[in-house]
């Protein structure tokens, strides 16, 4: 389905929970207030909005958080949202912490791909960030995901004074390891809201001068907005995704699905609309609901703008 600006929309990013087993200072410092299990949609009712959505043209779906893992039965839901004719892709983006021990069942299950997020490969700097993470674990889980063979990413928030300093180490990561890194600017959502952040054009002039063969590369490798790079004979590529200083709005092609059940049209505006009443009626009551979301598509999000974003939740709260 095309919103009103002409986009074709046909990605849904769902979280299936708010909930973390980490406490990274940017997203969660303090924890949240905890929903009630009654309050998070059912399994059951995520996959009824999938076969709606996929009536609508909507083939690729991203299990987030919160973190996922952390949710029983994650593997089930992606094998169900798998099922479903006209479904392309399951993909799933994890902290990976619990990913080793998933791993096996996810692959049974169907999935497509995995994000994980990272932010250092440093073990200290990994426990300040998290407050409680162990990055042992985390290197288990992308070990388990590479060698599973299933389309694996780690995606990287560089933050000023923090991890600015390891641009280069996590470009070496890619290219040794064959993998995926994608540096995403940090955006102002909840306790990153102050944050310092590192622009995707001082990453790239940066990599340049460790890498000066590096060359675009405009092979797909997801459904998102990044940029590619890589170096020719090397497998591996560092991807941009330049939230705030490349806005690339004018391609989007996503809706989003709360925890609590709510289509969120953009993950700037607080505006969202709250799918749970018609979850009594039948496949064409939910479409409904995801026709009007789609159709109040924003054209831009508002993150440059001041005033401009509404939407004051954390990402765990509004969905990763």
């Amino acid at each position: 389905m095309k919103d009103k600006f002409g986009r074709s929309i046909e990605y849904m990013r769902i979280s299936i929970t708010d909930r973390c087993n980490l406490r990274c200072r940017y997203c969660m410092p303090h924890g949240i207030e905890k929903v009630e299990h009654a309050r998070i949609i059912s399994y059951e009712d995520i996959v009824r909005i999938c076969e709606a959505a996929a009536g609508l043209g909507i083939t690729k779906f991203k299990i987030t958080g919160g973190e996922p893992l952390v949710r029983i039965g994650c593997s089930d839901l992606v094998k169900s949202i798998k099922s479903i004719p006209g479904t392309e892709q399951v993909t799933l983006t994890t902290n990976g912490v619990e990913l080793a021990g998933h791993m096996a069942s996810l692959v049974d299950a169907g999935l497509d791909a995995v994000n994980i997020s990272l932010d250092t490969l440093d073990a200290e700097k990994y426990g300040y960030i998290t407050q409680r993470g162990s990055i042992d674990k985390v290197m288990a889980g992308i070990d388990s995901a590479l060698l599973s063979g299933i389309k694996t990413k780690i995606n990287c928030v560089p933050q000023r004074g923090f991890n600015d300093d390891e641009i280069k180490d996590f470009a070496h990561f890619a290219f040794d390891r064959g993998i995926d890194v994608r540096f995403i600017e940090l955006m102002p959502i909840g306790s990153a809201i102050d944050g310092k952040g590192v622009s995707n054009i001082e990453i790239i002039d940066a990599l340049r001068s460790d890498f000066p063969e590096l060359t675009p590369d405009d092979s797909i490798h997801g459904n998102g907005p990044a940029v590619y790079y890589g170096i020719p004979g090397l497998k591996g590529s560092i991807g941009l995704i330049s939230a705030m200083h490349g806005v690339f709005c004018e391609s989007c092609n996503r809706i989003r699905l709360t925890s609590q059940g709510y289509i969120k049209p953009c993950l700037c505006y607080e505006e969202s609309i709250d799918i749970k009443p018609a979850l009594a009626g039948d496949i064409t009551d939910i479409r409904k609901i995801l026709e009007e979301a789609i159709t109040s598509k924003p054209g831009q999000h508002c993150f440059n703008e001041d005033p401009g974003q509404t939407d004051r939740r954390s990402m765990s709260q509004i969905g990763g």
